[in-house]
């Protein structure tokens, strides 16, 4: 039995904030999930998997409408799966037993860092650079709030100027934040060694490439892509922390070839 069970929409970056962190520290993390149009189809539970005709006529009392990112779509949700997720989202992490439930994909990656700390101090090596990380992560929540409505709006066609400028200045506040505390030439945001602090990172710069897709329908609207082609150069640093990151052995089997597959979108 695995020491921690994630339920997702797939491809995830957020979810792999959750893998990575498992190969530093040893711990057994399963995840099931299948594409978001393809979770209309699941049972939402624990025992997360493709419902049965039959099933889907037998549980049709547990249909309920989804919201982000799956708004109106009818979504199968047990109701222990809404005890432990009471938001009802998806990542949904589950505790060994499947009665405790983990919601948001910092909080999993957490629970996977506390679980493994014996094998590697992912979460610091003592309180301050514990509370330094969660600072990181904190902050990475303001930017992943407002990536996540311009990805879903360029996704649904509906991104417009004032969604793009929000995203365009939390890239900006963010960015330069992490330029600032990689500036002493810091190999690591935290302490002298990767932390989750790193991983979050890595993962929410991966997930926002999703933009390299959209330079056309950007360019209709007269505007540019936030990750332009010299943003690079604004955010040197940055840029360099995540390429060594891309290359490393726990980073490279998810995210690497992810990141190359909408590079090659930039590109076209």
């Amino acid at each position: 039995m695995a020491d921690l069970r994630i339920f997702s929409y797939l491809p995830n970056p957020r979810v792999w904030k959750a893998t990575i962190a498992a190969r530093f520290c040893g711990v057994d993390v399963e995840v099931r999930g299948a594409s978001g149009k393809e979770l209309r189809d699941w049972l939402w539970d624990y025992d997360a998997h493709p419902l049965t005709e039959h099933e889907r006529a037998a549980l049709s009392s547990l249909a309920r409408t989804g919201r982000v990112g799956l708004t109106g779509a009818q979504l199968f949700k047990t109701d222990a799966f809404m005890e432990a997720q009471p938001f009802g989202n998806v990542p949904a992490a589950f505790g060994a037993d499947g009665k405790v439930g983990i919601f948001e994909s910092n909080s999993i990656m957490r629970a996977v860092a506390r679980l493994g700390e014996a094998k590697f101090a992912l979460y610091g090596r003592d309180a301050y650079e514990a509370s330094r990380i969660d600072s990181f992560l904190d902050v990475s929540l303001v930017f992943a709030r407002d990536t996540q409505i311009y990805l879903l709006a360029l996704s649904g066609g509906t991104v417009d100027a004032a969604i793009h400028a929000r995203a365009k200045d939390a890239f900006a506040i963010y960015a330069s934040g992490i330029e600032q505390a990689l500036s002493p030439l810091r190999e690591t945001l935290v302490g002298t060694g990767i932390s989750i602090a790193d991983i979050c990172l890595t993962a929410e710069l991966a997930l926002f490439m999703n933009e390299h897709g959209r330079a056309e329908q950007l360019r209709k609207l007269g505007l540019e892509r936030i990750l332009h082609p010299g943003v690079q150069d604004q955010y040197p640093l940055m840029f360099a922390h995540f390429a060594r990151l891309l290359e490393h052995a726990h980073f490279a089997p998810e995210l690497k070839p992810y990141v190359e597959k909408l590079r090659s979108k930039a590109a076209a």
